[in-house]
């Protein structure tokens, strides 16, 4: 089993009320908007961490995690994206690569709107985080942290912090 603490969207900020929920777990991921450097460093300095950069993030980011995170852990196939859409909504390239390849769990994030919803279309889990950051129209700011398992998501928890 291995937990994970799942954020996106901190747009060069990481609150530090977030630190003890990271600590629990054994690995970050985040869904992209990083925002700067400073902040991986902060991440990678709590756990390991995997990421991929969003459309805020600059070239030295962009350099450094890749447009998607494609991997298998625990038996569970995942896929990271920062713009992927939703269910119902996906983004055009997204949408044909569910078709020919779907995974178990496809995390998002973007939007800085926290949704969780199983796709019965691709039989897959949709997570997006939400915002963890402060910057942008979010009211909370939000991390969720989840177990993997053996093949099984679990364990699923919204942490919510009132904006600063």
């Amino acid at each position: 089993m291995i937990r994970i603490a799942l954020l996106s969207d901190t747009h060069g900020y990481l609150d530090e009320r977030f630190i003890r929920h990271i600590n629990e777990c054994d690995e970050i991921w985040h869904a992209g908007d990083i925002g700067t450097e400073e902040v991986a460093f902060q991440l990678l300095a709590l756990k390991p961490m995997r990421a991929v950069h969003g459309n805020v993030d600059g070239r030295i980011l962009r350099a450094q995690y890749p447009l998607d995170q494609r991997f298998v852990m625990e038996n569970v196939d995942v896929w990271i994206r920062h713009i992927g859409g939703y269910p119902g909504h996906y983004e055009k390239n997204v949408h044909d690569i569910l078709l020919k390849n779907s995974p178990k769990l496809f995390i998002c994030g973007h939007s800085h709107i926290l949704k969780v919803q199983f796709d019965k279309r691709f039989k897959l889990l949709y997570v997006n985080p939400g915002a963890a950051g402060k910057y942008g129209f979010q009211k909370v700011q939000t991390l969720i942290k989840f177990a993997l398992d053996d093949g099984q998501i679990r364990d699923m928890e919204v942490v919510e912090l009132s904006l600063k």
